[in-house]
């Protein structure tokens, strides 16, 4: 097997149900389980639709912005100091 890296994370009530009476059932530890189910889903794990939406435009925003020329970009005309005063 290879080197195991700890992690830790939540799930719900529920999860944590379903994991317990899993490892039970097949008499093999939680971490075995959720090793195994991070498996199956291997190339079925991306960004939800709602999130892929917004990542696309940001890198269309970005890929944009790095067409552009410095000369595009405002010049900074304030200091540090002057967002203090807000």
């Amino acid at each position: 097997m290879s080197e195991l890296i700890r992690k830790q994370f939540y799930i719900t009530k529920q999860q944590e149900q379903l994991l317990k009476k899993k490892a039970a059932t097949f008499n093999i530890s939680e971490a075995e389980i959720v090793r195994e189910a991070l498996d199956s889903h291997k190339s079925a794990v991306s960004y939800p639709r709602k999130f892929q939406e917004k990542w696309f435009e940001e890198r269309k925003f970005i890929e944009e912005k790095r067409k552009g020329s410095k000369s595009d970009l405002p010049i900074k005309r304030w200091k540090r100091d002057d967002l203090y005063d807000r």
